[in-house]
């Protein structure tokens, strides 16, 4: 709601910027996306080795 507004203010101080802004945003948008998954699977493999480490004791404290 907060990101409505702003933009609604924006439109009225200066529409130019506003317009650009609606358009270029699914853009930036999509640049931004590989960068969003290299961070998916960074902290998926990080996960799996903190799993792996941590396999050990989890197999000794169910015994």
């Amino acid at each position: 709601m907060l990101k409505v507004l702003l933009f609604c203010l924006l439109l009225v101080v200066c529409w130019p910027l506003a317009v650009a802004a609606l358009l270029l945003y699914p853009l930036i948008w999509l640049v931004l996306l590989p960068f969003r998954l290299v961070g998916i699977v960074v902290g998926g493999t990080f996960d799996l080795i903190a799993a792996l480490f941590f396999l050990p004791g989890r197999m000794l404290r169910a015994l």
